[in-house]
């Protein structure tokens, strides 16, 4: 798990988007299903607001029972995945999740170092405020991708010499990761102990290493629909026109 250079960064910052594999079936393809049922939230509860952490290292949002299961692969450097963030999460969660037919689970999917300081501090504060921050680290991604596509190759190169923990913890140093979640709530200490956290980074490479071997996965945004991927499907409209098809 070493860090890109700076080429293969800048490189890898515009690789982002769907594809093809074998384990997949397009939009057009969804099997038809008769619509399906929904489930209230426990009393004093809502579906958007129920987070929980999925064995395989994701963060779900909604009804874990739900029969409609919607997973996304992500990058938080992609802008695609940014894009999908800005037009797609409002709908999905309020007309999808909330009523427990769907459930939303998003997997960070792991393209350059800058995914992995990201994705560490992005669950530091744990279940609460994950989506909250996910959403606004993609409204953060144009200043971070500046900063970062400015930095000298011989930081990089450096950067490749220090244990992993380190690495991030000097990446997100030098993204702003660490002031961008202080202003939500997540002490520096605490953060830094959460980018020094090598079992979870390792948690997380395990998990995109399955994907790979599951499907594979051929760019981000990736989607996972009840156990299948969607090919080549990036946008919202797509997603949103699967989800119908699955019955939701």
């Amino acid at each position: 798990m070493r860090f890109l250079t700076v080429l293969a960064l800048a490189t890898a910052l515009t690789a982002c988007g769907g594809g093809n594999s074998s384990n997949t079936m397009t939009v057009d393809n969804v099997t038809a299903a008769a619509p399906v049922a929904g489930k209230a939230a426990p009393a004093g509860t809502s579906w958007v607001d129920t987070v929980t952490r999925t064995p395989d290292g994701g963060w779900l949002m909604g009804n874990p029972d739900a029969p409609v299961k919607l997973v996304e692969y992500g990058s938080r450097t992609c802008h695609v995945c940014r894009e999908f963030d800005e037009k797609g999460f409002g709908p999905l969660t309020q007309k999808y999740v909330s009523t427990g037919k769907v459930s939303y689970e998003f997997r960070d999917y792991l393209r350059n170092g800058a995914d992995i300081s990201a994705a560490l501090v992005g669950g530091c504060g744990g279940t609460g405020p994950y989506f909250t921050i996910l959403n606004q680290m993609y409204a953060d991604q144009p200043r971070v991708l500046d900063v970062l596509q400015k930095l000298p190759q011989s930081y990089y190169e450096e950067l490749g010499k220090l244990p992993l923990g380190q690495q991030a913890t000097k990446f997100a140093e030098s993204a702003g990761y660490l002031d961008f979640v202080k202003q939500r709530g997540i002490p520096e200490a605490k953060a830094r102990q959460c980018l020094a956290d090598t079992a979870e980074a390792t948690r997380l490479q395990k998990m995109n290493e399955k994907a790979n071997q599951d499907y594979p996965i051929p760019g981000t945004p990736t989607f996972i629909l009840n156990g299948k991927m969607l090919e080549n499907t990036v946008s919202w409209e797509q997603v949103e026109t699967a989800l119908k098809a699955a019955g939701a």
